[in-house]
C-alpha cells in the first residue's frame, strides 16, 4: 500500500467532517436495523463493525437474479465463479472463511468448507448483512474474513400475495410467487420459485497439460432450481414471541466434467430454524434458537440414470443450539452471554475416518457507551471433540469527534477448523492438523455524507490481516497439512446518496493479498483476488418511468499460487430500466455486459456475455 495513498485516506474523514460542520443541520437517511455484526440489535450507523446491507428494494431496484450477483460489487467482496460454483472470498481470505449463516442458521458443507451460494433464491430473501473482519469471538470457527447473513422473507400487516415472471437470454424463465400477512401481532410468508436456463459453455478446458475443467466438452451447460420458503411467527405481548423458518432449494447443474466427476450435478439445501424471544424482566432478554441444515451434493452423468452411476456423494446433516442472554446493567451497556452447540453428520460415497463430530462454544460480550465513546469487547472458547480447545477475542473502540462523523480501531483473533476432507479424505487428509489462525488490525471512519440536501452516508476502512497456519496441499507428504501463511492490507472506501428523484452509490477496494510461505511463492499475490476492483451506481426516478446503470470494474489477478496464469483486468456496465404501469404492478429490463466483454474470474471458465432479462412484478402496494 503506497504512503501517499494512506495519508490521503486518513485525511479523507476529517475533511468531509469539516466540510459537515459548516453545515448547521445534515439530513440523514434512517439506517437500518443490522443484528449479525454483535448479534444483538443496533442501528448501522452506531455500529463498529463495517457493515453493508442489502435489502428487498435494492434486490428488486437492481434486478439481482442470484445471491453473488448481490454481493458483487460490495466493500470487500471478491466473486469468482466457475461453471456453475460461484466462491466469495472476503477481505482476501480464502472462500471458506466466511461464516454464513441463514435465519441464524449455519449453512454449507463439512467435507468442503464451503457456501452453497447457487442454491439460495433471490426471491426469497428478504435482507442480506455482510459484515467484514473477524468474527470468531461471537461465532466460533470459519469467521476469518467475516459473517454473511440471509434473512428470509418475514411478512406481517395486511394479506399480500405478489407474483413475478421473468424471461430472457439463454432460454431463461422463472416465475416466482408468495403470499404473506399476519396482522399487527403475527407474520407469516410462504413462496416458492422455479428457474431454468439453457445456459452457455462453462468451460474451455484442456485435456494435456490438465488445465481448467480437464475437459473439451463445447455444450451448453444449463441449470434448474426449485425452491422455496415458509416463515412463520407470533408476538404474544412484549415479553415473549416465537419464530419459525424454513428455506429449501433444489438444483441441478450441467458442467464440463470428466469420467471421473460426472458432468451433471444435483445439490439440495434445506434450512430449518426456530427461535424464541423471552424478557423475564425488563433488564434480561433471553434467546433460545434451534436449527437444522442440509447441504447434499451428487455428482452423475447426464446421459444415464444417477443410481447407475454415481460419481460423488457427499450430504452435510447440522444441528445446532443455541442459548443467548443479553442484560443491561445500565442505560447504554450491555452484556451477553450465551452458549453454542454444534454437531455435524456426513453421509458420503467415500469413507471417511470419522463422519460426525460436535462443538460446544461460551462466549460473552460487552458493549458500551460514555458520551461520545464507544467500546466493544468479546471473547469466546470453542471445545471441539476434534481439535480441541480454542479461545479467541476482539475489541474495538468507537469516538464519535461530531454528529456526522465516528472514527474507530479495532483488533480480533479468529480461526477456521479444519474440514472433512481436509482432515480424513483418503490419501489426501491429515488427521493431525491444527486450525487455520488469524489476527487482524481495522481502523475505520464513517459519517453522514456533509450537503444539507443529500441523504446518505460514507465509510472509509484500513484493515491488516495475517493467516498462519493455513491449510493447503503439501508436495512433500501428497497431503493436506499446515504450510501456508498469508499477510493481506485492505482499503475500502465507499458512499452511497439519494438527491431529490436521483440515487448514487460507490465503492472501492483496494487490496493487497500477499503469500508469506517460505518458498518459491513466498512474495505473490494470493489466486483470484484482483488489488483494484470498484463500482459505481446510478438510478433515476421519474413519474413512472426508474432508469439505472452499474459500472463494475477489477483489476488483474492470477489464478495460481505461482502467478503464471493471468486472469486480465475487465469492466463491465450494466443498464436497467423499470415502467410502473400502476403501484402494484411493473415491468423490468436489465442488459447485463452491455459490450459484450470476454472476462475470467477462474481460469478456463467462461462468463456470460451480453443478456437481457425481462421481469414482470405483480405485488400490492400498501
Amino acid at each position: 500500500m503506497k504512503h501517499s495513498l494512506l495519508a490521503a485516506a486518513l485525511g479523507l474523514p476529517f475533511a468531509l467532517s469539516a466540510l459537515a460542520e459548516s453545515e448547521p443541520e445534515p439530513q440523514t437517511t434512517l439506517d437500518p436495523v443490522v443484528v449479525t455484526a454483535t448479534r444483538t440489535p443496533e442501528r448501522a450507523d452506531r455500529t463498529l463493525a463495517s457493515v453493508s446491507v442489502v435489502d428487498r428494494a435494492t434486490i428488486e431496484k437492481r434486478q439481482f437474479r442470484s445471491v453473488p450477483d448481490a454481493l458483487r460489487g460490495l466493500p470487500g467482496v471478491t466473486v469468482s465463479t466457475s461453471g456453475g460454483v460461484a466462491s466469495v472470498y472476503l477481505r482476501g481470505t480464502n472462500s471458506d472463511s466466511v461464516l454464513v449463516l441463514v435465519d441464524g442458521v449455519k449453512v454449507g458443507s463439512a467435507t468442503l468448507g464451503t457456501s452453497p451460494w447457487a442454491d439460495l433464491p433471490t426471491q426469497q430473501i428478504e435482507r442480506i448483512e455482510v459484515v467484514r473482519g473477524p468474527r470468531s469471538s461471537l461465532y466460533g470457527s470459519k469467521a476469518i474474513g467475516g459473517v454473511i447473513q440471509i434473512f428470509t422473507r418475514r411478512g406481517g400487516g395486511d394479506l399480500t400475495p405478489r407474483v413475478t415472471v421473468t424471461g430472457g437470454s439463454f432460454n431463461t424463465a422463472a416465475i416466482s410467487g408468495g403470499l404473506s400477512g399476519g396482522g399487527d401481532h403475527a407474520w407469516f410468508n410462504v413462496s416458492g420459485d422455479f428457474a431454468q436456463t439453457d445456459g452457455f459453455n462453462a468451460c474451455y478446458g484442456q485435456i494435456a497439460p490438465f488445465a481448467g475443467c480437464g475437459v473439451v466438452e463445447p455444450d451448453r451447460d444449463g441449470a434448474t432450481q426449485l425452491g422455496g420458503s415458509a416463515r412463520l411467527g407470533y408476538r404474544f405481548s412484549e415479553r415473549a414471541e416465537i419464530d419459525l423458518s424454513y428455506l429449501g432449494a433444489n438444483n441441478t447443474t450441467d458442467f464440463d466434467g470428466t469420467i471421473f466427476s460426472g458432468n451433471r450435478s444435483r445439490s439440495a439445501q434445506q434450512v430449518f430454524g426456530a427461535r424464541t424471544r423471552l424478557v423475564p424482566f425488563t433488564p434480561w432478554v433471553v434467546t433460545l434458537a434451534a436449527g437444522y441444515s442440509l447441504d447434499k451434493y451428487t455428482a452423475d452423468y447426464s446421459d444415464v440414470e444417477v443410481e447407475q452411476v454415481p460419481a460423488g456423494d457427499f450430504d452435510t446433516q447440522r444441528d445446532s443450539l443455541t442459548w443467548q442472554n443479553d442484560i443491561s446493567i445500565h442505560a447504554g451497556h450491555l452484556v451477553s452471554l450465551g452458549v453454542d452447540y454444534q454437531r455435524d453428520r456426513i453421509d458420503s460415497s467415500v469413507t471417511y475416518a470419522e463422519d460426525s463430530r460436535a462443538d460446544t462454544g461460551v462466549f460473552g460480550e460487552y458493549q458500551g457507551e460514555w458520551r461520545a465513546a464507544t467500546i466493544n469487547l468479546s471473547l469466546r472458547q470453542d471445545d471441539n471433540e476434534q481439535f480441541g480447545s480454542y479461545t479467541t477475542g476482539s475489541a474495538a473502540l468507537g469516538y464519535r469527534f461530531a454528529p456526522t462523523l465516528q472514527t474507530s480501531v479495532s483488533y480480533g483473533t479468529a480461526f477456521k477448523a479444519p474440514t472433512f476432507n481436509e482432515l480424513y479424505y483418503p490419501y489426501f487428509g491429515n488427521p493431525d492438523l491444527d486450525p487455520e489462525e488469524s489476527n487482524s488490525l481495522e481502523l475505520g471512519f464513517d459519517g453522514a455524507l456533509p450537503e444539507s440536501w443529500v441523504d446518505g452516508r460514507w465509510g472509509l476502512n484500513l484493515y491488516r490481516t495475517e493467516l498462519d497456519q493455513m491449510i493447503a496441499f503439501d508436495a512433500f507428504t501428497q497431503g493436506a497439512n499446515n504450510i501456508a501463511q498469508a499477510e493481506i492490507q485492505g482499503l475500502e472506501l465507499s458512499a452511497n446518496a439519494a438527491m431529490q428523484d436521483w440515487d448514487l452509490g460507490f465503492s472501492l477496494t483496494l487490496l493487497d493479498p500477499r503469500n508469506r510461505s517460505a518458498g518459491a511463492d513466498d512474495g505473490n499475490l494470493l489466486p483470484r483476488r484482483p488489488q483494484q476492483q470498484g463500482q459505481l451506481d446510478l438510478d433515476r426516478r421519474f413519474a413512472r418511468w426508474s432508469l439505472g446503470a452499474t459500472l463494475f470494474a477489477a483489476g488483474r489477478s492470477y489464478d495460481d499460487l505461482a502467478n503464471v496464469y493471468t486472469l486480465d483486468p475487465y469492466t463491465l456496465l450494466d443498464l436497467r430500466a423499470e415502467y410502473a404501469f400502476t403501484a402494484s404492478l411493473r415491468l423490468q429490463g436489465r442488459l447485463k455486459n452491455v459490450f459484450d466483454q470476454d472476462y475470467e474470474t477462474a481460469a478456463f471458465y467462461n462468463q456470460p456475455g451480453r443478456a437481457f432479462y425481462l421481469t414482470l412484478r405483480y405485488e400490492p402496494a400498501l
